[in-house]
């Protein structure tokens, strides 16, 4: 059978618009192993035409559509038959597991990373969509994934590096060895479907070094403590309310700071006085009883329309960020009316304070959510712990309403 031609495709549209049956035309020879179809059918006020791949396998036949003519010209069409499905034909295999088998660019890449991050549930995709976005603008959203090369990711986090930004050129470096990772791994992940091959042969990203990690030593004293939470409560200086009251809640609870910012009505239990995480930055539920001091705070707070508690100053249908709800206290350790604090040191700070209160490390690191990686604990042991996380909590809340009350008596003398 001869080759399809744009004539001889719009002659037989005219022939179905007359006479309403169906007709099929056929690319070239194949019959026995498989083609390229147009599917012409007659409706009531239009001639469909769709194009079709058509296998026969072990005696049955098999389609797969391509796309519509003419938006789809018998070129492209031609092209795409060629590229994805004749091979697969000719090797016996099924058309059914056909894909597109272009390499993928690198916009390709970072945006079915992130969409990856966003489908399970990983908050961090929005850092990571900001930072992978400015990477692709620089490499090239359009060249191929697999084309990039060690010594040019490497220029893309210097300047940040040279301007000062080492941790942000951390998170960098980190994001695109994160995405062709997954980019390598996703090709061969029977459990996921990719939308395109990358065909990844090394991670680019991979030989280039971390920055070293500092870790941080730095917790609140007694007094220290008192400081900041007398301020929090009263501030000398305009400050959005939800701010201050988020950051005390991280100060009595010592929970991380991503969770308590995105705190929902739907979480908080006031009858129990528990707030309920279904999902947490380690995967897995979580569940604290809070002291009666965090309780009254919560209590004092009316969510807002959307159901949260601490909602952003500038799109109140989202909860604050992190990054927002610390950038007020950054602002006020030089005037000295606060002690020095960053992100971590607050749960540092709950970990030791809680320590001298005689909670034990082990209902300190249940009540923060640690990752307990012995073996019991991992896979055996699915007791809640939520009667000794009560108890724990009634010494932490004695322990800090003591610590209030006594700065309150020495001013009072």
């Amino acid at each position: 059978m001869p080759s399809l031609t744009d004539g001889a495709v719009r002659q037989a549209i005219k022939r179905v618009e007359k006479s309403g049956k169906q007709e099929s035309l056929a690319d070239g020879e194949g019959r026995g192993t498989g083609r390229l179809v147009l599917v012409l059918k007659a409706m009531p006020k239009r001639v469909t035409a769709e194009w079709m791949a058509q296998q026969w396998r072990d005696g049955k036949r098999t389609k797969a559509k391509l796309g519509n003519y003419p938006s789809m010209s018998l070129a492209q069409v031609r092209e795409v038959f060629k590229r994805d499905y004749a091979d697969l034909i000719q090797k016996g295999r099924s058309i059914k597991i056909a894909t597109d088998t272009r390499p993928g660019t690198v916009a390709d890449l970072f945006e079915a990373y992130v969409q990856y991050l966003k489908d399970n549930g990983k908050p961090s995709w929005i850092d990571v969509e900001k930072g992978l976005n400015k990477v692709a603008d620089t490499l090239g959203r359009n060249r191929l994934a697999r084309g990039i090369e060690p010594d040019e990711v490497a220029e893309v986090i210097r300047p940040i590096c040279d301007r000062g930004a080492r941790v942000m050129a951390d998170h960098v470096r980190s994001y695109i060895r994160s995405a062709y990772g997954w980019g390598m791994k996703s090709e061969h992940d029977y459990r996921n479907a990719s939308p395109r091959r990358f065909q990844l042969v090394y991670n680019p990203a991979a030989g280039i070094p971390t920055e070293p990690k500092n870790i941080g030593t730095r917790w609140l004293d007694e007094d220290e403590f008192v400081q900041l939470y007398r301020w929090l409560e009263c501030p000398d200086t305009p400050v959005h309310p939800p701010y201050t009251r988020a950051v005390r809640l991280l100060m009595l609870t010592g929970q991380r700071v991503e969770e308590i910012a995105r705190l929902h009505v739907d979480q908080w239990d006031a009858d129990e006085r528990i707030i309920d995480w279904s999902k947490t930055k380690n995967s897995t539920p979580h569940a604290i009883p809070v002291p009666m001091l965090a309780a009254e705070l919560i209590d004092s707070i009316k969510p807002n329309a959307h159901g949260w508690f601490f909602p952003s100053a500038m799109d109140p249908t989202k909860p604050v960020s992190h990054n927002t709800l610390y950038s007020f206290i950054w602002r006020q350790p030089d005037r000295g009316v606060i002690p020095v604090v960053a992100n971590r040191d607050l749960r540092r700070t709950w970990k030791t304070l809680a320590g001298k209160a005689g909670l034990s490390k082990e209902i300190r690191d249940r009540l923060q959510n640690h990752a307990l990686h012995d073996v019991s604990s991992k896979n055996y042991d699915r007791w809640n712990y939520m009667p000794e996380k009560r108890t724990g909590m009634k010494k932490w809340d004695k322990f800090v309403t003591g610590l209030l009350n006594r700065e309150q008596n020495r001013r009072a003398a």
